[in-house]
């Protein structure tokens, strides 16, 4: 089946492959939109927990994102590569290493989430209003994520 063909009857009732499909969609254009910001939707998500939380150890910021410890090394890495983000020993536990964002980690998080968010509106624009908010109300409460986060249809995160 090509990406634009419709689901064969059998399927297109059978919620894994209606998720996975939407899923697969969503990644592509996400990918697309951020391409020019240098930074994909993962790096995107690490720089939002950094921001909206202050000042994370590497494995708080890894169990907010539900990623192992060994992926968020690798994104940190690369963020940092990339100026985004800088680590530094934490003054209370030499162990831990505290992530913080850099002013161009800052101003690049601001740039890519106005796309991010005019990613979605167009992935959305097939639903009425009242149903991409239905939709990703739903989404929260499958994932455990509390009621009325700061997630609305025209911005699901």
């Amino acid at each position: 089946m090509t990406r634009d063909a419709p689901p064969d009857d059998v399927l297109s009732s059978r919620l894994g492959y209606l998720l996975k499909h939407a899923y697969l969609r969503l990644t592509e254009e996400s990918a697309r939109s951020l391409a020019p910001h240098g930074i994909d939707g993962r790096e995107l998500a690490v720089l939002a927990v950094l921001d909206s939380h202050g000042e994370l150890s590497q494995l708080e910021a890894a169990g907010k994102l539900g990623i192992d410890r060994t992926t968020m090394v690798a994104l940190v890495d690369a963020l940092e590569g990339k100026h985004l983000v800088e680590r530094r020993r934490s003054p209370q536990d030499r162990r831990k290493n505290i992530v913080e964002l850099t002013t161009t980690g800052r101003e690049r998080l601001r740039d890519a989430e106005v796309v991010r968010r005019e990613m979605e509106r167009r992935f959305l624009a097939p639903l009425s209003g009242a149903d991409a908010t239905l939709l990703v109300q739903a989404l929260q409460r499958l994932v455990g994520a509390p009621a009325g986060s700061t997630a609305q249809a025209s911005d699901p995160t």
